[in-house]
């Protein structure tokens, strides 16, 4: 009885034990939740994570002495993990602020503006007009009646949704394409919607820097930014989701993302473009 009493104790402090050290170290570890598909700013090099969310958040590591984990996940699938504060206390995958978004996270000051771009076969479209800044774009009319390939979630498949069942200009929404025959078809990353072109999708809407990348790395692509007019773009911003009440982590990014300003973000995606 006695020892069987030694061997239950034995195995109650080792579990102690084992429960301090795992706590320990996640307090010296920042999980950061991403979907490693949205190159430049988060994508697969082998089988590393690379990109310029990894680079700013491996930054915030280094400001806080804490070690820095990335896992890949469903895009769709990030917010509400941070969310939870579960596992992972922040998310950096391209991800854009909105008001739902806001009622579940925290979100860093953002760091880059956006702009959605319509990516096609080439010779599928024609563009309807170049914008001030030198930009050919198509406005969203001109989507009509196509097959839209998204990735899920996304500021694109927002925007999409939007103008399919929004009947008059509200949140944002013109409406552009409420009452035609245009679909929306989601993906599970914007690399697998590309790919469907020409046989389930007729375009694919993403954010501008990727859709320049997918156009660069895929042969017969084309790309046109998207307006609702000639000076109209379909604007977001990006930022850092951190689970709410996480103010050290919180404060540490605005810091790093402070000291980098617009140059040395712009630097990190021509680097992770290869432009530099």
């Amino acid at each position: 009885m006695k020892k069987l009493f030694t061997i239950l104790l034995s195995c109650m402090l080792l579990g102690t034990m084992c429960f301090g050290l795992t706590a320990c170290a996640q307090e010296d570890t920042i999980y950061v939740n991403t979907n490693a598909y949205f190159a430049p700013f988060e994508y697969y090099e082998g089988d590393q994570i690379v990109g310029v969310d990894v680079d700013i958040m491996n930054k915030v590591g280094e400001k806080l002495g804490k070690k820095v984990v990335i896992e890949n996940t469903d895009f769709n699938m990030i917010i509400d993990n941070v969310a939870s504060g579960k596992k992972y206390d922040c998310g950096a995958a391209g991800i854009t602020i909105t008001e739902t978004r806001l009622e579940q996270v925290d979100f860093s000051t953002p760091y880059f503006t956006s702009i959605q771009y319509v990516i096609v076969k080439t010779g599928d479209m024609v563009k309807d007009g170049t914008n001030t800044a030198g930009d050919d774009y198509v406005l969203w009319q001109s989507l009509a009646g196509k097959k839209i390939g998204v990735q899920l979630d996304t500021t694109g498949h927002i925007y999409l949704d939007g103008e399919i069942n929004a009947q008059q200009a509200t949140d944002g929404y013109d409406g552009a394409l409420y009452g035609t025959s245009t679909e929306c078809i989601t993906f599970d990353s914007a690399e697998v919607a590309v790919a469907a072109l020409g046989t389930s999708v007729d375009a694919v809407i993403v954010d501008k820097i990727p859709a320049e990348y997918l156009v660069n790395n895929n042969e017969g692509l084309v790309c046109f930014a998207l307006h609702y007019d000639a000076e109209t773009a379909t604007e977001e911003q990006y930022a850092i989701c951190v689970t709410k009440g996480n103010t050290e982590l919180l404060n540490a990014i605005n810091e790093v993302l402070n000291e980098l300003g617009e140059e040395g973000i712009n630097e990190l995606v021509a680097k992770h473009l290869g432009l530099n």
